[in-house]
């Protein structure tokens, strides 16, 4: 049996882990919709929120109470962030480069570690450091080829987006409360903006609506869940490098789906991403399991 302390971390390693798999099938499931942008935000965003709704009741009805949906101020402040996020990435997408936005936004565990270390006093640990040093090497050499100037607005908005995220996670990694329904709830900002902007063009457009259906019910409602939770057990910059695995595994999936090779800086960024969050998992299992056994 494990010690308190070393089976939430390994709980909260297992989770993160698993939100940001959830999380790297995003892309390729919306390629696999094949529709217009706005209908593919509507359909997804309204899918969970539906899904969230149900769950909730199913909870209500077998346990006679409500599930903590959000937990005062924290959970309606992070809330807002994780909804405001979504709206502000996409402005980054539209007015900058891709590579200019998951390069930037991969800064995201560093602000992160600076808004724990600030507010949380949470001092990151020399490991950590090291890690996100080589993960945003990896993400570099990545983007090296697609990184561009005189788009100053969008790459804003990426730097507002790693902003809002970290900030979400160092407000659930504070509070320590269940934030899990807060992500999934939040989505019914960006449904509400997806189809304000579908309903003056006549409607949703999207060819094979099983796949986003998919995405929106099953995978993004895992995604987010897991990825909420994680902060209750892991620090905030743990949380954040585990977001980063979208970023080296969509293209893997890509790849393997519509035989879109990557280039192979594209593998060997991935390889350093995946290497660094390993090594640093285990060398943080292993100091507490050391710290535990000293006491």
């Amino acid at each position: 049996m494990f010690p308190t302390a070393l089976s939430d971390h390994r709980k909260g390693l297992l989770l993160t882990a698993i939100g940001g798999l959830a999380l790297s099938v995003d892309i390729p499931l919306m390629r696999l919709a094949d529709g217009e942008l706005w209908s593919i935000l509507a359909a997804r965003s309204i899918a969970t929120l539906g899904v969230t709704l149900l769950a909730a009741a199913a909870l209500r009805i077998a346990k006679g109470r409500w599930p903590v949906l959000v937990p005062g101020w924290p959970g309606l402040v992070t809330g807002l962030l994780y909804s405001l996020t979504t709206v502000v990435f996409l402005l980054a997408v539209f007015n900058t480069s891709t590579a200019n936005v998951v390069f930037i936004v991969a800064f995201n565990p560093m602000f992160a570690a600076l808004l724990s270390w600030i507010f949380l006093k949470e001092r990151p640990a020399l490991a950590t450091l090291i890690a996100m040093a080589a993960m945003t090497f990896g993400v570099g050499l990545i983007v090296r080829d697609g990184l561009s100037g005189g788009h100053l607005f969008g790459d804003a908005m990426a730097l507002l987006t790693a902003f809002m995220i970290a900030a979400a996670i160092t407000i659930s990694r504070a509070s320590r409360r269940e934030m899990g329904f807060v992500s999934l709830l939040s989505t019914v900002l960006p449904a509400a903006v997806g189809l304000i902007s579908v309903m003056p063009a006549g409607g949703f457009s999207i060819e094979h609506p099983a796949w986003i259906l998919f995405n929106g019910a099953v995978m993004m409602p895992l995604a987010l869940w897991c990825l909420a939770t994680g902060p209750r057990y892991l620090s905030a910059p743990e949380v954040g490098m585990f977001y980063l695995l979208e970023t080296v595994l969509a293209p893997i999936w890509v790849w393997l789906i519509f035989a879109e090779t990557p280039a192979p800086m594209t593998l060997v960024g991935g390889g350093i991403l995946v290497a660094a969050i390993a090594a640093h998992s285990v060398w943080m299992v292993r100091r507490k399991s050391i710290v535990q056994m000293a006491g």
